[in-house]
């Protein structure tokens, strides 16, 4: 990491994680009349909040609905596709926020009336609140790439979000013939973890180059650069042959034809803007925006996403609600696993003191995002944030990214840190 230590970034971000003690809160009940926070959406955002409320104020009453018993995680999900570990490795459940004493409830949210502060559930459930939570990810916009669409996905997967999709991804791989071409689209920004795409391409290639070596892997990018780009290209080359004529990664970028216009299923063809396409695997991550609940609560502006206020997360259209996660305008901070935890904790603690005729305290968050591009080779990016004249801003200094210069010692121990900070944050969310 340039410009600062990982020992001091530790340190930095150890405060940001104490943000209980910090804040002032401690682990009883501050008192008062019973409070209800209601929370729609289980991932890591959701999660995160009903424990952190309960850990802040145990007296209110904290209800997550989720309609799904169990979450697989988005990050580490491509080394599920590349082998390299199980399905059940990255497959949590909400016992650990129950013993916290948070009420959770395996139901679908239909509505919620902002006005009479209620939750509706499709199975007839009522949940009133004082304040609401809304982490509801993202969705996908399927009319963005002609021939491909919700039905089409259970067969030309995306495998975006993490579960019965990744495990047909790892399958169709598994059941590709040698010398077979894999064509990967990633989507327009902005999206769900940003260097994903290119994460998953660099396993995938891992695995193929183990297994099916004569086979190919075809990036049709609707943009002209993309997260740690230089280093992935780099490792790419170092492992690949990137940018030779035998190269198992080709990346063909927006400028030069990338953008995916249609699929077709049965033929097994892409259409970008120069050329067709034909692939014996394919993986089109789409276009996307907020989760479905925050368009039918109306929490969304034109552009398909939910602007909030940064110092609270509350949502600048409708009062005591408060969106966290993928779908909130929270720019600087990137869609990501680690910065929905950090949302949510900003998020809770503002909350509570609302809940308690304070006001919101002032926030900071973190966030680093490991990549694997090989076993044995990991890179990061990590960054410190601060609310200062109204907006969500980088601190000048923090964070850093791995270095260009390659050290395979320092980057072997990129990935144990990764694997570490999966441990460390699964415990943190559902612990």
């Amino acid at each position: 990491m340039s410009q600062f230590t990982r020992r001091n970034f530790l340190k930095v971000t150890g405060v940001a994680a104490a943000a209980t003690t910090a804040l002032g809160y401690s682990s009883f009940a501050i008192g008062g009349a019973k409070k209800k926070v209601v929370i729609v959406g289980g991932g890591i955002g959701g999660a995160t909040a009903a424990k952190y409320i309960k850990m802040m104020d145990s007296s209110i009453d904290v209800t997550l609905i989720e309609a799904n018993k169990h979450y697989h995680t988005c990050f580490m999900s491509n080394e599920v596709i590349g082998g390299l570990r199980s399905i059940d490795s990255i497959r949590f459940g909400y016992d650990g926020l129950k013993k916290h004493g948070v009420n959770v409830v395996h139901d679908w949210v239909t509505g919620i009336d902002p006005d009479k502060r209620v939750v509706k559930t499709k199975g007839g459930g009522s949940f009133g609140y004082d304040r609401c939570i809304v982490s509801p990810g993202i969705d996908f916009r399927w009319d963005t790439i002609e021939g491909y669409d919700a039905k089409v996905a259970e067969k030309i997967p995306h495998a975006w979000k993490a579960g019965p999709q990744t495990l047909l991804l790892q399958k169709q791989l598994r059941a590709m013939r040698d010398g077979g071409t894999v064509v990967i689209a990633p989507p327009p920004n902005p999206f769900r973890c940003p260097p994903g795409p290119y994460e998953r391409a660099s396993l995938i290639a891992a695995y193929l180059k183990k297994h099916k070596p004569k086979s190919k892997i075809i990036i049709l990018d609707p943009k002209d650069k993309f997260s740690k780009f230089g280093l992935f290209t780099e490792g790419w080359k170092r492992h690949y042959g990137f940018g030779t004529d035998n190269s198992m990664i080709e990346w063909v970028s927006g400028a030069k034809g990338g953008k995916v216009e249609s699929v077709d299923a049965n033929s097994w063809t892409v259409t970008a803007a120069v050329e067709d396409f034909k692939a014996d695997v394919i993986n089109i991550i789409p276009a996307q925006k907020a989760g479905k609940i925050a368009f039918s609560t109306g929490l969304t502006n034109e552009k398909g996403w939910c602007p909030i206020d940064g110092k609270t997360f509350e949502s600048k259209i409708h009062k005591n609600i408060h969106v966290i996660g993928d779908a909130s305008v929270a720019s600087p901070l990137p869609k990501s696993g680690y910065a929905a935890n950090s949302e949510a904790k900003v998020a809770a603690a503002a909350v509570v003191a609302l809940l308690n005729g304070g006001k919101a305290p002032q926030p900071s968050w973190v966030n680093t995002c490991y990549s694997i591009i090989h076993p044995g080779e990991g890179i990061s990016v990590a960054m410190v944030y601060a609310y200062r004249d109204g907006k969500i801003v980088k601190v000048k200094g923090s964070g850093g990214l791995t270095p260009k210069e390659f050290d395979a010692e320092m980057r072997a121990r990129e990935e144990q840190y990764a694997h570490s900070w999966f441990k460390n944050i699964t415990s943190d969310v559902f612990g």
